[in-house]
């Protein structure tokens, strides 16, 4: 999906702060995040009350404003917006839902697994910044990261579509953000090159 004009309407009366223009985002995108955050709980098995719902979406729009709208100023307009906002929405519940999970159950199974990997992909950016980093592991890591950051699977469904050993997904994981880490700092560290 492409950038709309609608959208980019929108948002950059949301940024110029004219009037109205955050009301107008909220109506638009609110039903959106009502949606990630019930999917994410979902896929996770954490039960929300509607409470609970409103609160994880209020805390994203709060993100959102934070720092002058930082977070809508880094859109780059290569995908739409709504696919931005998804992925967005997706990393703070993530990170908020795992503060909800009781500290017993954080120790079992896939709940272990959010709270340490959910940190990975907070700095990562967009979902095509994602998608180019990914372009420089194996064809199995790439295919591990979409299905556990993007899609939202769990290990056993990670396992089942690569064809793989459940237990072995976590080293997969491992050794996928170890290759991208490696990546983000020569990107970072590395000077550009002066023509001449």
């Amino acid at each position: 999906m492409v950038f709309s004009e609608i959208d980019r309407k929108l948002l950059e009366r949301c940024l110029a702060r004219k009037p109205r223009g955050w009301e107008d985002f909220v109506d638009r995108f609110l039903a959106l995040f009502y949606h990630v955050v019930d999917h994410t709980a979902a896929l996770r098995d954490i039960p929300l009350t509607p409470a609970d719902r409103d609160d994880i979406c209020a805390e994203i729009l709060l993100r959102l404003i934070e720092n002058d709208f930082a977070i809508l100023r880094r859109f780059r307009g290569q995908a739409s917006l709504a696919t931005y906002l998804a992925v967005v929405g997706r990393r703070i519940a993530v990170k908020l839902l795992k503060q909800r999970i009781p500290q017993p159950q954080r120790l079992m199974g896939d709940q272990s697994q959010v709270v340490e990997e959910s940190q990975f992909v907070t700095d990562l950016g967009s979902r095509d910044e994602v998608e180019e980093l990914l372009k420089h592991l194996p064809e199995t890591e790439a295919r591990a990261m979409r299905l556990f950051y993007l899609e939202g699977k769990r290990y056993g469904e990670i396992a089942r579509e690569l064809g793989v050993a459940e237990n072995s997904v976590g080293p997969i994981l491992s050794r996928a953000r170890e290759t991208l880490r490696k990546q983000i700092k020569m990107r970072e560290g590395t000077p550009e090159r002066i023509p001449g």
